[in-house]
C-alpha cells in the first residue's frame, strides 16, 4: 500500500497550489499518494493548522508547513518504507 500524505489547505492559497503542484512532480519518482483538506471546513483542524497551511502529514507526523521541505517528505517516506 503507497504511504498516504494529508495537505491541509485552504482555498485561494498560492503556497497550497505551489506545494500541490510540487507533490505531483514528486510522485513521477515516489510511490506516495496525498489528498488535500480545507483547514476551514472543521473547526479543530482550523484551530491545529490554520495559521501554517499548506501543511503536510504523513498518519500523525506533521513533515513540513508553509513549504515542501523534500528532503524530509523522502526521510519521512524512507521510514515507513525502508529499501
Amino acid at each position: 500500500m503507497k504511504p498516504q500524505l494529508t495537505v491541509y489547505i485552504r482555498h485561494g492559497c498560492h503556497l497550497c497550489e505551489d506545494l500541490q503542484q510540487q507533490l505531483q512532480v514528486l510522485q513521477a519518482s515516489h510511490d506516495f499518494d496525498f489528498f488535500t483538506v480545507d483547514v476551514d471546513a472543521d473547526p479543530v483542524i482550523t484551530q491545529q493548522y490554520a495559521a501554517l497551511v499548506p501543511v503536510v502529514v504523513l498518519g500523525d507526523r506533521q513533515i513540513c508547513h508553509y513549504f515542501l521541505d523534500q528532503a524530509a517528505l523522502l526521510k519521512a517516506l524512507a521510514d515507513i518504507n525502508p529499501l
